[in-house]
């Protein structure tokens, strides 16, 4: 497949996340995106949402095959930027690190902490693309990494669903695909963080590197080893709990994509301002 522009986009807004927050749409296109930087986590699926066009991507691939330190994140920003997405809602599953943030919170944070190890984390790396071209050394401005229009629509979408969001917070990001240890969550939490995930970066970080905006909408499924008793959290407890809200999840995010503005004007939008990248256009 090839890509398709700005000007005529297939999809306006994005959403990197599982097949189950599109499996309710009447009329859904499966399309396969070439990337410089490999094969995304698997085809990108079109569908519409109150009149606009909505690309959807599986994170983890279809039957979850990816575990978070594998998934190509460059390739995934990069394909939905290619088909003209230009906002992306990121819902991810995460753990709570107060005792107030228990199963079922939503939380959209306004913050975000880097953990991992080993992950490629910048499409400005000073290595040649596979045309031979170039690009730029870049540096983008992540003080606030989080879109605040995407953060207030999720806000609004999340209240008039009578689900009360926690408003901020600190999102740290693991490199996975284990679960904390006690101390390392209680680490965490005398940060001040507030929930603990494996996702959300570096797709944050790059997507502010294609000037997209990117909003994280958290669904904590347990409290960390560090805040609850136990024997700490399972894999088998996380996706329970993720089923028990993924209606209501996806009802939040349709209705955070129907009201998401039409014209951008935020930081994100214009972070590579006057910018010159070396990066293929799109």
């Amino acid at each position: 497949m090839t890509d398709r522009t700005a000007a005529h986009p297939a999809a306006e807004l994005g959403v990197i996340g599982g097949s189950g927050l599109y499996a309710l749409l009447d009329d859904v296109t499966e399309v396969s995106v070439q990337t410089p930087y490999g094969q995304p986590s698997d085809s990108v699926f079109l569908g519409e949402v109150a009149g606009r066009r909505v690309a959807f991507l599986p994170r983890h691939g279809r039957g979850h095959s990816l575990p978070p330190h594998r998934i190509n994140y460059r390739a995934n920003l990069w394909a939905l930027r290619s088909l003209g997405v230009r906002q992306v809602l990121g819902p991810c599953a995460v753990g709570g690190l107060r005792r107030e943030f228990g199963p079922g919170t939503l939380v959209v944070p306004d913050q975000l902490v880097d953990r991992t190890a080993a992950r490629v984390q910048t499409f400005y790396d000073g290595l040649p693309l596979p045309d031979g071209s170039l690009p730029e050394v870049v540096h983008v401005s992540m003080a606030d990494p989080y879109c605040p229009e995407g953060r207030a629509a999720a806000l609004a979408a999340a209240r008039d669903h009578a689900w009360e969001p926690v408003d901020g917070g600190t999102l740290v990001v693991i490199e996975g695909p284990r679960f904390s240890t006690r101390a390392e969550s209680r680490w965490f939490t005398a940060n001040g963080w507030s929930v603990v995930g494996m996702t959300g970066h570096p797709e944050a970080v790059l997507a502010r590197e294609l000037a997209i905006c990117y909003t994280s909408l958290a669904l904590v499924t347990d409290l960390d080893a560090g805040v609850g008793t136990g024997e700490g959290v399972t894999h088998a407890e996380v996706l329970k709990e993720f089923a028990r809200n993924v209606d209501r999840l996806r009802t939040v995010l349709f209705k955070a994509l129907e009201s998401l503005p039409a014209t951008r004007d935020c930081v994100c939008s214009h972070a590579l301002d006057g910018v010159a990248t070396g990066l293929p256009p799109a």
